[in-house]
């Protein structure tokens, strides 16, 4: 038998913009990054954007438009702004993928032509799914309009939607083209929304940066206040140190077991099928925190002093720590939501592995979960709920 390993290196690189006004003519920061490897051609660009936002921001069709006239050289919308719903119900819609597959297809973009997302995660992960498996792959700029896509998701190299009753089951690893995170986007947020996109950068800053979560403590009633300038500066320390880690971290495709900016989350994904998305995505990320961090108590892991900071942080922003539906059962006693264990371990394959923590700021991995510990947890949130 002969052997000839293969090697291929393939570096990705990706601006992301922090702006203001992005779709103002006179900001050149969008053209920019949608024709920055080829600065003198016309690039043909599609708009995708999320109803929602047009609700909130009655302008955004013709302000696209207009900007795309404004910079003709560089840029032609290829068709009028598409207007689509989004939130989970879009990631959840089987009918939603084929339906902007045939729209793209029968707009003949091609490998060089431009997918411009504007809308919250969730449209972000389905557009973006769909981008990148038309043709291999089109070029896919993202615009998010929530906290919780700026401060994560849309920085990130992850797409997909939910299949089967999973989260996030059909999805590619495609790093955008561009990102351009525009923050006047986030005053016009309903206030459950800009609350739940907190919670992402809660999680990164225990695992990663013990300095920022002492400054969103420190913050915590000017960001519940949602200050725009705090939570402005909250976005971008936080995306950040997202980026930060998926660039340094060795394995930005989750290649091998373990997903360490995925704390909280095995709990998390399962609150989010088991409520139906009554949860907003950031509202079960910070129950899954807060149940992660208790159970880093009850293991040995971290100072109990810890687990009063953390829990009370997220409290004061406003964050949720209960759902009912922890206290669901099998027909056997045990809690359903032990189940969301197993689906993330399949989500990854190898061996399971949890995040958890050794001190804010200091995240480590284990490989086993002890149950009757999990129980512990839940039962000290719904406890504390009750105390209130």
């Amino acid at each position: 038998m002969t052997v000839h390993l293969q090697k291929l290196t393939v570096p990705f690189e990706y601006p992301v913009c922090f702006t203001r006004h992005a779709f103002a003519c006179g900001n050149h920061d969008l053209v920019d990054a949608i024709s920055r490897k080829e600065p003198t051609h016309r690039h043909r660009v599609f708009a995708v954007v999320e109803r929602a936002v047009t609700e909130r921001w009655p302008r955004l069709v013709d302000d696209i438009t207009a900007y795309a006239a404004h910079h003709f050289d560089r840029l032609e919308l290829v068709a009028p702004p598409h207007v689509v719903e989004g939130g989970e119900a879009v990631k959840n819609d089987a009918a939603a993928v084929p339906a902007l597959q045939t729209r793209l297809h029968d707009l003949g973009l091609d490998r060089h032509a431009v997918v411009m997302i504007v809308g919250g995660g969730a449209l972000l992960d389905m557009a973006g799914y769909v981008a990148g498996i038309v043709h291999r792959g089109l070029r896919v700029v993202r615009l998010p309009t929530t906290v919780l896509a700026q401060d994560d998701s849309g920085v990130g190299v992850k797409n997909g939607v939910n299949a089967y009753g999973k989260k996030n089951f059909l999805g590619t690893f495609a790093p955008p083209f561009a990102v351009v995170n525009d923050l006047e986007f986030l005053a016009t947020l309903p206030r459950r929304d800009a609350v739940a996109g907190m919670a992402e950068a809660v999680k990164v800053s225990l695992i990663r940066d013990a300095a920022f979560f002492e400054w969103i403590a420190q913050q915590a009633t000017r960001l519940a206040a949602l200050d725009p300038e705090t939570i402005a500066r909250l976005v971008q320390d936080a995306a950040l140190l997202h980026m930060h880690h998926i660039a340094s971290s060795g394995d930005p495709f989750e290649m091998g077991s373990a997903r360490p900016l995925d704390f909280g989350h095995w709990s998390a994904h399962k609150l989010e099928s088991m409520t139906q998305h009554r949860l907003r995505h950031g509202e079960a990320v910070a129950i899954g925190v807060a149940l992660d961090t208790i159970y880093s108590v009850e293991r040995g892991l971290l100072a109990p002093a810890a687990r009063t900071e953390v829990l009370d942080v997220l409290e004061t922003l406003g964050l949720p720590l209960w759902a009912p539906e922890l206290e669901r059962r099998h027909p056997d006693g045990r809690r359903v939501v032990l189940d969301g264990l197993a689906e993330f371990r399949e989500h990854l394959g190898g061996e399971l592995t949890v995040t958890l923590l050794a001190g804010i700021g200091h995240g480590v991995e284990v490989h086993e979960m002890d149950e009757t510990l999990v129980g512990r947890a839940i039962e000290q949130l719904r406890d504390r709920r009750s105390d209130r």
